[in-house]
């Protein structure tokens, strides 16, 4: 079994849970991924390959009075 997360280059990205067994089917769950604003990083384990992402965040919005 994958490690749930890993850090990469001071980045923890999480692993989306699927064993794929080809790089093109990666790489479709990939481009679905960065669609949805994610960073992604695509790692071959044991003849398998894995996808881990993290959200990009792109906005912070602040609710409330300032105090």
């Amino acid at each position: 079994m994958a490690d749930s997360f890993k850090i990469i280059d001071s980045k923890k990205y999480m692993w989306d849970g699927e064993d794929y067994e080809s790089e093109s089917a990666a790489q479709e769950n990939i481009k679905k991924y960065s669609d949805d604003n994610f960073e992604t990083k695509l790692i071959e384990e044991d003849g398998k390959y894995l996808v881990y992402t993290r959200r990009v965040v792109t906005e912070i919005v602040v609710e409330g009075e300032p105090v």
